[in-house]
């Protein structure tokens, strides 16, 4: 198709002569000069080791028709990737072993809905922030005994291994109450809905997904947002693709790409909220 259109174009613009055929030789070179020279440039995209937890909805999660992991950080970094110019080549594992993943250089890179935290930035580095999140308390549907932080003393909560929420649990609780970790977000609300713990604690958009899908009728969020944090995407070390990353980020906020992507997973946009 691309060949009959431009030998049309010569032809038309020159006619059929000697100087034409010239011509039609060599803009054929240079169209397909051009669409070789953008097939090499694609194939050529290095492969970038990618680490996401399966289980952090609406983040990360297994579509179970296509078997491919969808979610909003899912969308984030494959449009961040086009745009800094490497394919990502995705590995799933529990989000306890993401940072030791990335650290040890296993992964080059991850994304699993993971705060910042000072702690954190010494072994890896993050991007610039892409989500503002918090903590957020949930319970079982009819408990009326529990609103807050202060209610879980004597009682039994679930979060997650790894978590900031653990951590904050730790700090504000201690042996105050039974805090117990679970390695998947499943696990800690199978458990909250089963009877084995009082209430859940973890990142607010998590939780909130849950109350309002499976938990429906059998959950609610109760009490305040604790602990305004925000979400990073994960890097080695000193790695090369920080900066292009940060850049796509910019970009993607700038040109409403961000804003797109949000309101797919969110239901608005992020400055409406």
């Amino acid at each position: 198709m691309l060949n009959k259109k431009l030998s049309a174009i010569a032809h038309q613009a020159i006619g059929h002569t000697p100087l034409a055929s010239a011509v039609l030789a060599a803009v054929l070179a240079a169209g397909l000069g051009s669409a070789g020279i953008a097939a090499a440039q694609e194939q050529d995209k290095p492969s970038v080791n990618v680490a996401t937890d399966p289980s952090f909805v609406p983040f990360e999660m297994l579509d179970s028709e296509t078997n491919e992991m969808v979610g909003f950080d899912m969308d984030i970094i494959n449009e961040v990737a086009d745009r800094a110019g490497f394919e990502v080549n995705l590995t799933t594992m529990k989000f306890s072993g993401i940072i030791p993943a990335v650290q040890t250089g296993s992964q080059e890179i991850a994304i699993a809905g993971t705060t910042i935290t000072d702690k954190r930035a010494r072994v890896v580095d993050f991007s610039d922030p892409y989500y503002d999140s918090g903590l957020r308390l949930m319970v079982r549907e009819g408990n009326d005994d529990i609103q807050t932080l202060e209610d879980l003393e004597g009682k039994a909560v679930a979060t997650k291994i790894g978590s900031t929420s653990y951590d904050y649990l730790q700090e504000n609780l201690g042996d105050s109450a039974e805090i117990t970790p679970y390695p998947g977000t499943s696990d800690m609300y199978m458990a909250l809905l089963g009877r084995n713990v009082d209430a859940t604690f973890y990142d607010a958009p998590n939780v909130a997904y849950f109350a309002q899908t499976q938990g429906e009728g059998r959950a609610k969020v109760v009490g305040p947002l604790y602990e305004g944090q925000q979400y990073g995407i994960v890097f080695h070390k000193g790695s090369r693709w920080l900066k292009p990353a940060n850049e796509a980020l910019a970009a993607m906020k700038e040109d409403g790409t961000y804003d797109e992507i949000y309101r797919k997973w969110f239901g608005k946009a992020p400055s409406a909220e």
